[in-house]
Formats: structure tokens, C-alpha cells, sequence
């Protein structure tokens, strides 16, 4: 459960109409969202985009609605792995059902610098910064939740306890 990417930062309280604005909810299929996603916030983000680089957020990360199309877009957009100071409750628990990272550490977010190289070692609670040369401790993902997103999300994981 370690990630490696390019970090891309946005700021606080940043809600779920800016992650995929309503206008966009018309599917439920996470490649479709992901184009776009971050549309609300910042039209054509998408486009910076390379698989597996990492979203960095502020405080309240997914606040708003309770939408599980949020989460479904940023891992449309090939990002595995959200790292924040804290997230809205709702979007914490949809994140890991549609089977997405979240990583919390708290203020010392600040230390990310947009564009910087991070690798994210969730099971362990860490997040390097290989650009600015600075370790960050985090809240290890429990065990239980990463069997959950080893699965890819809530659903798999139920259907694959119930076929054991």
C-alpha cells in the first residue's frame, strides 16, 4: 500500500460540487466522472493529470454532499490516494467504500509543495516528500480498511467475504 506521484495541491474545505459539480452526475462509471473532475474548482484540471499522481488537500477535504460520485471521479482521474490535513466525515467513509486512499496528517500539509514528489506508504503512516527531503507522519490506514480497499471498495469486499 505504498503510492508514488507527482503532488497536486488544492486548498480547504474544498466540497464535493467542486471535486464533480452536479451538472456532471449523469453516470456512475469512475472514468466518466474523472474527466471531469475538479471541473468546479478549476476548469480543465484534468488535464495535469497523470495516473497515480497524488491529490494534496487542506482541511475538510469532500465536506458538502454525500455524493459517492466524488470519490468515484478522483479515481476516475487516476488518482489512487488523497493525502489532507482532515476530511469530512461523509466523504472519509465514501472514500474507502468506492475503494480510494485517504491519508491524514494534519497542518503539516503545508510542508507540500504543489508539483512535489511524494511517496505515501498508507499502511504505515508516512508520506515522504522526496522533493523537499521531509518525512510526514500520518494516521496508518487500520487493517480493516485496507482489506476493504484491497478488495477495490465496500461492495467487492462484501461480495468476496460472502463467497468465501
Amino acid at each position: 500500500m505504498i503510492f508514488s506521484g507527482r503532488a497536486h495541491k488544492v486548498g480547504a474545505h474544498i466540497d464535493t460540487d467542486a471535486i464533480i459539480p452536479a451538472r456532471f452526475l449523469v453516470s456512475t462509471d469512475p472514468l466518466e466522472l474523472g474527466k471531469n473532475c475538479m471541473e468546479g474548482l478549476e476548469p480543465g484540471w484534468i488535464q495535469r493529470i497523470d495516473e497515480g499522481d497524488i491529490l494534496v488537500a487542506g482541511e475538510n477535504f469532500g465536506c458538502g454532499s454525500s455524493r459517492e460520485h466524488a470519490p468515484l471521479a478522483i479515481l476516475g482521474a487516476g488518482i489512487k490516494v488523497v493525502v489532507a490535513h482532515s476530511f469530512a466525515r461523509i466523504f472519509y467513509r465514501n472514500g474507502f467504500n468506492m475503494g480510494l486512499t485517504l491519508v491524514e496528517i494534519g497542518p503539516e500539509v503545508e510542508k507540500i509543495a504543489d508539483g512535489d514528489r511524494l511517496q505515501v506508504d498508507a499502511a504505515n503512516g508516512a508520506v515522504i516528500d522526496e522533493t523537499a527531503g521531509v518525512e510526514i507522519a500520518a494516521k496508518p490506514v487500520p487493517p480493516f480498511m485496507r482489506d476493504i480497499l484491497d478488495k477495490g471498495g465496500l461492495v467487492e469486499y462484501v461480495k468476496a467475504r460472502l463467497a468465501a
